[in-house]
């Protein structure tokens, strides 16, 4: 029950490893809506909590389509594009709004339907994506290392069971400070920035 900063630095490489589908791993034909959806089980099946979570279902992208940020199928089939801005979608929505992520994309891909219009193309986006959580993850150990002494100067003289709870528990504590103030700061630039764009 103990998090030494080895295992801490293990769940992290176990991130990097697993998190992610790569642009190369997206399919260039078409898919339809059961293929599309065991396409993302395949894909990312592995970050369910739970046997019972989705990843992604019919719902959820029609759902999508309707907010506006993804385009309606072509002949009820979806194109490598779509699968871009779906998995864009999936790890976006993970912190945003649906509305948020609307006010995001909006200036950026323009008509999402076509390329032509993009500012970044959504290529580039989704790789730049990849790269940032990438170094995120393995910059985070060194950067989580001073939070890491100060919970040990925390528990310090708790009874070794109750130590490691606490070391947990101030780590979880830690960690959901740190998305919150992240998160926070994303909504605070979308608002001020882009839900201004029209």
């Amino acid at each position: 029950m103990n998090l030494s900063k080895d295992d801490f630095k293990k769940v992290i490489d176990d991130l990097c490893l697993l998190d992610d589908i790569k642009l190369s791993d997206i399919p260039d034909i078409d898919l339809y809506m059961d293929q599309l959806t065991k396409f993302f089980d395949d894909k990312l099946g592995h970050l369910k909590r739970d046997e019972n979570d989705k990843i992604l279902t019919k719902t959820m992208i029609n759902n999508y389509t309707k907010s506006g940020i993804l385009m309606p199928p072509i002949n009820k089939k979806y194109s490598k594009r779509h699968l871009i801005l779906l998995i864009l979608i999936y790890n976006l929505k993970q912190i945003l709004s649906i509305s948020d992520i609307h006010a995001l994309l909006k200036p950026i891909l323009n008509n999402i339907s076509t390329a032509e219009d993009d500012i970044i193309p959504i290529e580039e986006i989704y790789s730049a994506i990849i790269d940032i959580k990438h170094k995120e993850l393995e910059n985070y150990c060194d950067v989580f290392n001073d939070k890491f002494k100060m919970i040990l100067d925390k528990t310090k003289d708790l009874d070794t069971d109750k130590k490691n709870l606490a070391e947990l528990f101030l780590t979880v504590i830690t960690l959901v400070a740190q998305a919150d103030a992240q998160k926070r700061l994303a909504e605070k630039i979308i608002d001020e920035y882009f839900k201004s764009i029209k």
